[in-house]
């Protein structure tokens, strides 16, 4: 599954291409459907359309909403550092380890809830503080205990793929949908063209939701791009 996520959609474009084009010339076809099987391939084709386009109107949705909840938690992350300079420098090297090792056990396999210890830890710190300037911790304080609402949000999104039953529902519906358009008889080189890319699109549909519901898409690609700045600057920085 993980080498299949790898390989670019335009690379699947091609071998579904050639794979359908192979496909229309050895499975055997029938030269036109009766009136019930073309009115069973119509409600097939109308319930695969309505079903899967929702969901990949989600899935897109998904995506966006995470770039924002993750750029805002960078955001946070980077005014809570900009607080420390203000404190003594034994406290102020001690939260920035601590938020270190926060933005590194929470995003290194983009799970939801990982790195709860680590922010616990960094809001008991702050919570049991003694030290001088108490109010710049508060302060600090404040924003961690604001941003959890982030957190909150970035889980639920990040937990919110296309579940196991949404999956089998599309993958019947496509299945249905390839092999009436695959049983079909067409003339000449040009229909064997049309119907290995009507195929093919179909497909493609399946891969872009896969995609997007694993965040391997393109669109997905920059999503955690502000914290990786954010730890490869040394907390100076975020885009």
């Amino acid at each position: 599954m993980t080498l299949l996520l790898k390989i670019r959609l335009s690379w699947f474009f091609f071998i579904f291409f050639f794979s359908f084009l192979g496909l229309t010339y050895v499975i055997p076809t029938v030269s036109e459907l009766d009136r019930a099987s073309f009115a069973l391939l119509s409600v097939n084709s109308f319930l695969y359309g309505f079903f899967i386009t929702p969901v990949l109107t989600a899935q897109k949705n998904r995506i966006d909403e995470l770039n924002k909840i993750v750029r805002a938690e960078a955001s946070a992350m980077f005014d809570i550092l900009l607080k420390t300079k203000k404190l003594p420098e034994k406290s102020r090297n001690l939260i920035q380890d601590m938020c270190a090792d926060y933005l590194a056990a929470s995003f290194r396999q983009r799970r939801p809830a990982e790195g709860e210890h680590e922010y616990e830890r960094l809001i008991s710190y702050c919570m049991d503080y003694k030290g001088k300037d108490p109010a710049t911790v508060e302060k600090i304080l404040d924003k961690l205990v604001a941003n959890q609402s982030n957190r909150s949000q970035l889980a639920m999104q990040l937990g919110n793929r296309v579940f196991t039953n949404e999956w089998w529902i599309m993958l019947v519906l496509f299945a249905i949908t390839l092999g009436f358009i695959l049983s079909l008889s067409v003339p000449g080189l040009m229909g064997h063209f049309v119907k290995a890319l009507l195929c093919t699109g179909i497909s493609m549909l399946m891969i872009n939701l896969l995609k997007l519901s694993t965040l391997t898409h393109k669109k997905a690609k920059d999503i955690w791009k502000p914290l990786d700045t954010l730890k490869t600057s040394r907390f100076r920085r975020f885009d």
